[in-house]
């Protein structure tokens, strides 16, 4: 019953939220277990890493209940491509678990009984990463991702490397390396 201020007002709050996970310079990991459905799928695309239950299913129901995936759509284009949109957006098929692996919406799909044990190895993973080198990292994706490569990236990624070699965290990261032993923030 809201009116177009209303929903605009809505919405931008629902962009800002995505932002805000897009952008979070902490890696973000989704684990679904079930049903990801509209702005569900949104979410998902907008973390860093997703692990998927075999069980769980997805679907960008928006154009069944006359609206379209707006918000969310730069996250899932960016995620699984506009090829795939294109027919998903169109037709809020569902789709499995291994299909939105398949499209790069999901990086691993486990039995409903191995979600745990997946989230916590994939935790650890991210754990061993410097704290810094996560957040640079973070940031060089969202620079390099679709750029062109020319003398100005050139630049910029010759920079970024130099910089974190020269932090206390690259040192002792490449130290802890060559001395074959866990670096200081483990």
């Amino acid at each position: 019953d809201q009116g177009r201020l209303e929903n605009e007002r809505d919405a931008r709050a629902l962009a800002a939220l995505m932002s805000t996970i897009d952008r979070c310079p902490k890696p973000v990991l989704a684990v679904v277990q079930g049903a990801a459905f509209g702005g569900g799928v949104g979410l998902v695309a907008c973390c860093d890493i997703a692990i998927a239950a075999r069980e769980a299913s997805f679907c960008l129901s928006e154009v069944r209940l006359g609206l379209i995936p707006a918000v969310i759509s730069p996250y899932v284009a960016a995620a699984i491509g506009s090829h795939a949109c294109r027919r998903y957006f169109l037709t809020a098929e569902r789709f499995d678990a291994a299909t939105a692996e398949r499209l790069g919406l999901v990086h691993e799909v486990v039995p409903q009984a191995e979600l745990d044990a997946a989230r916590t190895r994939m935790i650890g993973h991210l754990l061993k990463g410097g704290p810094a080198a996560l957040r640079a990292a973070k940031d060089l994706i969202a620079h390099v991702a679709g750029a062109t490569i020319d003398e100005a990236l050139l630049h910029d990624t010759s920079r970024r490397i130099a910089e974190i070699r020269a932090s206390d965290e690259g040192k002792e990261g490449v130290a802890a390396f060559l001395e074959k032993r866990k670096p200081n923030w483990q």
